[in-house]
């Protein structure tokens, strides 16, 4: 089942990326976005010598992946954890360094296509859209209880909603006559709400407000805020780093990270550059790299993807 509908985004392009870290003799890798494990299947394939950890808050994506790689035994570690988790996960693994990491953002597969998760705004379903449904609000308590301006704020920042004060009217009118519990309800508000002109562009109407949410409820750009700093610092020397993002909040938040790493430190006019202030990072990739026309006919959730990555060139200097 997980085969058939999970075709992992960019895949090739992720393994050549970390290859050269990974063909070491006992080289660890973290896919720190487990999912269904189709990356994480392809890295123990092709790395033979390489030890897994895969992370993912989702418990039910943890079982489907676990069934998944159970034949590469001890090779695999899985771990219910957030990614921002890693320097726990670590510790408590006793590893000390890694030579690569994989970050896929965003929603999996199996999320979008289970339709009571409600991730999906093609279809109906309960608002929830918690990645880990053991814990956190859901998407409805987020539509029925913020004050309407924390609403609008989510939608801008995390939608980048142009329209969003007159959704977020929408819904405070809507939310006092019944609360928020299904997602078509949610679908069918937004598309009144906005003008004529809005609705010609950019694909379902509510995509941008599902995405609000789902940021929202998930924490998301905090999350990764905090992680792809400590997934930089966990690496060994010659380790790497890959990076698929699926909207340009997520892509800027790695860009920023990946090029602080890669700047020197010095302050201007030194004639020679102490190690300290050297670059901790080398780019590997120019900009973002995009997946091909090929990719994106196979596989329609791969064309917004944006990858990017680095390898880490230098120690920490304590």
């Amino acid at each position: 089942m997980s085969d058939s509908r999970h075709v992992p985004v960019m895949l090739q392009r992720c393994l050549d990326l970390l290859a050269p870290a990974l063909e070491r003799p006992g080289a660890v890798v973290v896919d720190c976005t487990l999912g269904l494990g189709g990356h994480s299947e392809a890295l123990l394939t092709r790395f033979p010598e390489a030890r897994l950890i895969g992370l993912d808050r989702d418990k039910e994506a943890l079982r489907l992946s676990g069934e998944r790689l159970a034949p590469f035994g001890d090779r695999a570690t899985l771990v219910h954890a957030v990614y921002d988790e890693l320097p726990d996960v670590l510790d408590r693994l006793g590893i000390a360094r890694v030579q690569g990491v994989l970050f896929d953002l965003g929603v999996s597969s199996m999320q979008l296509d289970e339709a009571d998760r409600g991730f999906a705004y093609a279809q109906d379903a309960p608002l929830d859209m918690r990645m880990d449904q053991t814990t956190g609000i859901s998407a409805a308590e987020v539509l029925n209880t913020y004050p309407p301006g924390e609403l609008v704020r989510i939608l801008r920042a995390y939608g980048e909603e142009k329209q969003a004060k007159r959704i977020v009217a929408a819904i405070v009118r809507e939310r006092e006559k019944e609360p928020f519990i299904h997602s078509a309800r949610l679908v069918e508000l937004i598309r009144d709400a906005l003008p004529q002109a809005a609705k010609r562009t950019g694909g379902n109407p509510a995509k941008r407000t599902f995405q609000a949410l789902r940021i929202e409820v998930n924490g998301e750009l905090a999350v990764l805020e905090r992680a792809v700093p400590a997934a930089v610092k966990a690496l060994d020397v010659g380790g790497r780093i890959a990076v698929l993002s699926y909207q340009s909040l997520e892509d800027r938040l790695v860009k920023q990270v990946f090029a602080a790493g890669a700047a020197t430190t010095a302050p201007p006019g030194l004639p020679v550059v102490p190690e300290r202030y050297q670059p901790r990072l080398k780019l590997l990739t120019r900009g973002a790299e995009l997946p091909t026309e090929e990719e994106i006919a196979e596989n329609r959730r791969a064309a917004p993807a944006r990858l990017r990555g680095a390898e880490r060139v230098r120690a920490d200097v304590e």
